[in-house]
């Protein structure tokens, strides 16, 4: 009866906050991704002239691998997710304000219980990704190669989302709804979220916590993954590969 009672006032608490939900917010967040790297300058194509298309295929296909290894490895660890403040997936949108509510009158624990199963569903999501963006490498042709060596710092994540998005979409949600049927507020979240979507508080977008999460996923693999790229980029004796090595530091400015 307890959690029954403390999950009505939770649920109150969501709609006062729903009312609040700036639609203007939500896309700056998660529009993050897309914002800042892609506007750095494109490479030389002449830097690349004494290189053969084998090597610069070779040494973009060994550094791709190399960060999408590493964040898969990263992001599906324990606190993957939940420790790292860049990729944490928070509760949706202006919802985050019924948590900091619940924390005031010592019921924070509700919320806190709901966005940890929520980064742990993550977390356990993420490493289906590895076999689709490795295969997404060794798929890519001379052209792809060569766009993303001459594109932005984060060429290559690009490329990996329009090639891997909806694949890993579907990879992902399973494993999310399985991790989240065992958290009773989720699925009542869900019933408040649908109603509230009809009414036209809620984004149809987080109506429901599985694709929210899904898509939060995504969007932190991609993000570590953007990263992984633009240190390569910038410095690229950290690349693993000899042939990447000389590939980047063709081109690095």
């Amino acid at each position: 009866m307890k959690f029954h009672r403390y999950t009505s006032i939770f649920l109150v608490l969501l709609a006062a906050s729903a009312h609040a939900f700036d639609l203007g917010d939500l896309k700056k967040e998660l529009g993050t991704l897309n914002q800042s790297q892609s506007a750095a300058p494109a490479g030389n194509p002449s830097a690349l002239a004494g290189l053969s298309n084998q090597d610069q295929v070779g040494g973009l296909k060994q550094a791709l691998t190399q960060g999408a290894e590493s964040a898969v490895a990263n992001l599906s660890k324990k606190d993957g997710f939940l420790g790292n403040d860049k990729v944490r997936i928070p509760l949706p949108g202006k919802l985050q304000k019924a948590a900091d509510l619940l924390h005031t009158i010592g019921l924070g624990k509700y919320a806190d219980d709901l966005e940890t199963s929520m980064n742990r569903a993550a977390e356990a999501a993420v490493p289906e990704a590895k076999t689709l963006l490795v295969s997404a490498v060794k798929n890519m042709s001379v052209s792809d190669a060569k766009g993303i060596l001459m594109g932005g710092n984060d060429a290559a994540t690009q490329y990996f989302r329009k090639n891997t998005q909806a694949a890993l979409s579907e990879k992902f949600r399973p494993i999310v709804s399985s991790s989240m049927q065992k958290v009773k507020l989720a699925e009542k979240y869900d019933q408040f979220a649908g109603q509230g979507a009809k009414l036209g508080v809620i984004d149809q977008k987080d109506a429901n916590l599985d694709d929210y999460i899904t898509r939060k996923t995504m969007d932190g693999l991609f993000l570590m993954m953007a990263e992984e790229e633009k240190a390569i980029r910038a410095n690229p004796l950290q690349a693993a590969g000899s042939l990447a090595k000389k590939v980047f530091s063709a081109i690095r400015p």
